[in-house]
C-alpha cells in the first residue's frame, strides 16, 4: 500500500501580500519526483481558485491571472505594533482547512513549505492544525525559512527539518527512491490558470542582499527534457500564463534559455510567459531580446535597485546604468511592450543614504519604462543583513519583514512620499 503524503502550502500572516504567480513550487517539484510511489493530496491556503472563492469580485484576476487573496484583519504581533498599518492573514479561512482534516483519512506524513522567513506564522498554524486531528503524522518543513532560520524553525515542533537543497533526510525519511526527471506534480490541483518553472537552480552571482547562493547553492542548469516535459504538461492543464522562478534565467544563455526558447517555437505552444524573479538586464542582447518575444515572453521585470554607481559597486555590480538602458532598447525594438517592462528599484537599504533613489526613478521613468519600489528585507547570513543588526533583532524573523526595515530606516512617511511618487511616474507613461 502507497504511503498517504499531504501537501500544504500555508497562509500568510503580513501586512501585505499579492498574488504575483505564487505557486508552491518546491513542494509540487518534490512531490514530483515521487509521482507514482505515493498517495498525494494538497491544501494550498493561496489557491484563489478554490470553489470557497467563486463569486468573489475582489479576487478577480488581471489579464495575466495576477490577483488578490482572501484576507482578514488579525492581531499584530507584540514586536510590530510600532509599525502603523493593519496585520493580516492572508489565503482561505482556517476552518476549511480543519474541515479538510476532519473529513480525510490520515496521512503517514505531511509536507510543508516555507518562503519567507517572517511568514512562520502560518506555517505554526498548519502545523498546531495537523497536531491536534492527525497525532501520529510526521510531519517535514522545508524551503527558505527553514534553510534561513533552522534553529528558529526547530522550534515549531516539525518531525524533520530539510534544508537547503539536499534532499536526502527527506528520502530517507520516506523510504522513497525519487526521480530527478519528473516534472512537478501539477495535476494535483483540480483547476490550474497558473504555473512556474524552472531552468536552473542557484545563481552565480554574490549580491550582499541575496540569500539566493545559501538557499539554492551554486548555479546549475536542469535538463531540457524536463523542463520541455513540464512545460507540455502546464500546457495540456489549459495553462496560458506561466512565471519563470529561475534566479539566474539569462546566465548562460546559449545553452540554458535559448534552446527551450527554440524548441517552444518549434512546438508553437502558445503561452505566456512572466520573469517576476527579475532578469539581469546585462545579458539582454538584441538576438535574444526578439527570440523572448517570440516565444511568448510577455512581462519583464529588471533587477536595477540603484542607479548610483558607488551603491551598484558596493553591493555586487550586478548591473550598470548603460547596461539596464541598452536592455529596454533591446526588449523594445524586439517587440515587447514598454508598459510590461519593469526596473526593480530597493527602497530602505541600510545604504539608502548613497543609493540616490529618486534619481534612481527619474532614470527609469526616462526609459519610458515603469519602476517599481522593492522593499528591502533584511535576510540572516548576507552582508547586508547582518548589517541590521543595529537596528533590528534579526534573531526574531518577524523583523525580516519588508514591510518593516525601509520604515525604521527612512520613516513611514517618507516611504509613502517615495512609492507615491513612483506611482505617478508610472501614470505618466
Amino acid at each position: 500500500m502507497s504511503p498517504r503524503v499531504l501537501l500544504v502550502n500555508p497562509p500568510i500572516h503580513d501586512f501585505a501580500a499579492y498574488d504575483f504567480w505564487l505557486k508552491p513550487y518546491g513542494l509540487l517539484s518534490v512531490a514530483g519526483q515521487l509521482r507514482g510511489h505515493a498517495d498525494f493530496a494538497l491544501f494550498d491556503y493561496l489557491d484563489r481558485l478554490h470553489p470557497c472563492t467563486a463569486g468573489n469580485e475582489r479576487l478577480q484576476p488581471d489579464r495575466w491571472e495576477r490577483g488578490r487573496f482572501g484576507t482578514e484583519r488579525i492581531d499584530k504581533p507584540a514586536c510590530l505594533k510600532h509599525i502603523p498599518r493593519y496585520f493580516r492573514r492572508f489565503g482561505l479561512p482556517r476552518d476549511r482547512f480543519r474541515a479538510f482534516l476532519r473529513d480525510n483519512n490520515p496521512p503517514d506524513y505531511v509536507l510543508i513549505q516555507t518562503v519567507m522567513t517572517y511568514w512562520y506564522p502560518g506555517v505554526r498554524e498548519v502545523i498546531d492544525d495537523v497536531r491536534q486531528a492527525w497525532p501520529a503524522a510526521r510531519i517535514v518543513l522545508g524551503g527558505n525559512y527553514v534553510t534561513i532560520c533552522p534553529e528558529h524553525a526547530a522550534q515549531l515542533g516539525a518531525d524533520l527539518l530539510v534544508t537547503g537543497a539536499d534532499l536526502r533526510p527527506l528520502w530517507r525519511l520516506l523510504q522513497m527512491k525519487p526521480d530527478p526527471d519528473q516534472p512537478a506534480l501539477w495535476e494535483i490541483y483540480d483547476r490550474l490558470n497558473v504555473g512556474v518553472l524552472k531552468l536552473t537552480e542557484g545563481c552565480p552571482f554574490r549580491c550582499t542582499y541575496c540569500s539566493v547562493p545559501k538557499v539554492y547553492g551554486a548555479f546549475r542548469p536542469r535538463s531540457l527534457e524536463r523542463s520541455l516535459a513540464e512545460l507540455e504538461l502546464l500546457v495540456a492543464r489549459g495553462v496560458e500564463n506561466i512565471a519563470f522562478y529561475d534566479d539566474a534565467l539569462l546566465f548562460d544563455v546559449e545553452s540554458v534559455l535559448l534552446p527551450f526558447l527554440e524548441a517552444v517555437i518549434r512546438r508553437d505552444l502558445k503561452v505566456n510567459f512572466h520573469t517576476p524573479n527579475a532578469l539581469n538586464a546585462r545579458f539582454i542582447t538584441a538576438e535574444l531580446a526578439t527570440t523572448m518575444v517570440k516565444a511568448g515572453f510577455r512581462t519583464f521585470y529588471l533587477g536595477f535597485e540603484s542607479s548610483s554607481l558607488q551603491w551598484q559597486q558596493d553591493t555586487g555590480a550586478k548591473v550598470y546604468s548603460e547596461e539596464l538602458a541598452h536592455a529596454v532598447r533591446h526588449l523594445v525594438q524586439g517587440g515587447a511592450d514598454p508598459r510590461e517592462i519593469t526596473a526593480y528599484q530597493i527602497v530602505g537599504h541600510p545604504n539608502s543614504d548613497t543609493q540616490e533613489l529618486e534619481t534612481s526613478m527619474q532614470f527609469v521613468r526616462r526609459l519610458g519604462i515603469r519602476g517599481m519600489l522593492a522593499d528591502f528585507s533584511p535576510i540572516p547570513g548576507t552582508p547586508d543583513g547582518e548589517s541590521c543588526r543595529r537596528w533590528v533583532d534579526m534573531d526574531e524573523p518577524l523583523m525580516h519583514n519588508k514591510s518593516v526595515f525601509p520604515v525604521l530606516r527612512l520613516t513611514f512617511k517618507e516611504v509613502n512620499r517615495l512609492k507615491d511618487l513612483q506611482r505617478q511616474f508610472n501614470r505618466s507613461l
